[in-house]
């Protein structure tokens, strides 16, 4: 919310994005609230989810008008708008755009859909900025916990790292956990955003597409063999995963090197949320969700890569050259120990416990 806050005063429109039931929703109302309490009048701020069935003929500008007129509003009068689903009106681009440009108008929207979200026109560009929201971290799930460690009980943060992959940082389900939830949550998103948008009709060939990406987690992805195991060409391969992608129920990373190396090797795949790589995965290699948790971490701080170098991997490499190893209370194998020695690099670090996940915050 604190980073949220400087946009308040800027002119671009904020699109919230990122998975389903991240909590955009939530941000847009504690953003009302600072509002409120900043002592813009409560008529002045309009919050509206554009996929009600009431509304579903009136397209976002007649919206805007009719609150306006029903408030007595001149065009010249700042309002503050916030559309959630705005991916389920029609030309929502060029709609936003009209209103930024004829209207004092400060727009916030959301959407769960990175493809929905694609301005293919780019009717928005130099006019909107893009937020990505994500899963609660581990000390924000503490805190939405109610959990304070101090410093001489710092052992403690393995413990509660073990609960945390098991929740995930969902809101909801950080406060009322559910494996019902997070498996109803993918199968909404598998429905909804990816069978339903892109017009398929095998709902269940998508499933099984997600389980295979979820057991090769932390590792190198082969679309082609995942194409082979369900019968699928490779480019259906290939179109599947970046629907996968584009729903924030994945993320993947390219490999270091020249532009062929980054373009053309494989990706490792990691899970958005912890929760749901443990819905599919249970509790075996913690490892890997440990990797993935400095992974999710890193994310918006680096442009990233994975290092490969003569058949050794090393976790993450950043354009910025800073080598960092995750190991999960163990140590690198002699030959990932070579190559973390001699690759050239402007930081090294290596992660091997839950406590020294506060280095990452010195990135």
């Amino acid at each position: 919310m604190r980073d949220l806050k400087k946009y308040l005063e800027n002119n671009h429109i904020i699109i919230l994005t990122g998975l389903r039931r991240v909590g955009k929703t939530s941000l847009m109302k504690l953003i009302i609230h600072e509002l409120l309490s900043n002592a813009i009048k409560a008529n002045h701020i309009f919050y509206i989810s554009l996929d009600d069935y009431l509304i579903q003929k009136n397209s976002i500008i007649e919206i805007v008008n009719e609150f306006r007129k029903i408030h007595k509003i001149r065009f010249e009068e700042k309002i503050y708008l916030f559309f959630d689903e705005v991916t389920s009106k029609e030309d929502f681009h060029i709609q936003l755009k009209n209103i930024y440009d004829a209207q004092n108008a400060k727009i916030f929207v959301a959407s769960s859909s990175a493809s929905k979200l694609r301005d293919k026109k780019a009717s928005l560009t130099g006019r909107a900025i893009t937020l990505e929201i994500k899963p609660l971290n581990l000390n924000e799930y503490l805190f939405f916990k109610k959990i304070e460690i101090k410093k001489r009980d710092s052992q403690l943060y393995k413990s509660y790292f073990l609960d945390y992959i098991k929740t995930g940082g969902l809101p909801e389900n950080v406060l009322n956990p559910s494996r019902e939830y997070l498996m109803n949550l993918v199968d909404d998103i598998i429905q909804k955003d990816i069978t339903a948008f892109h017009g398929l009709k095998n709902h269940q060939i998508l499933r099984d597409y997600y389980t295979l990406l979820m057991e090769r987690s932390g590792n190198q992805l082969s679309i082609n063999k995942i194409g082979k195991i369900l019968q699928l060409s490779p480019d259906t391969s290939k179109r599947y995963l970046n629907y996968f992608e584009s729903t924030y129920l994945i993320h993947l990373l390219s490999r270091w090197g020249n532009t062929n190396q980054k373009l053309l090797s494989a990706k490792k795949i990691y899970a958005s949320d912890l929760g749901i790589k443990y819905l599919f995965n249970g509790n075996r290699d913690i490892g890997s969700f440990f990797e993935n948790y400095i992974y999710i971490e890193l994310r918006d701080k680096k442009i990233l890569y994975y290092l490969y170098e003569n058949s050794v991997e090393l976790d993450f490499f950043t354009e910025d050259k800073i080598l960092i190893a995750s190991k999960y209370y163990s140590d690198l194998n002699e030959k990932q120990k070579d190559l973390f020695a001699t690759y050239p690099a402007n930081k090294k670090m290596i992660i091997d416990s839950v406590e020294k996940l506060s280095l990452l915050e010195e990135l």
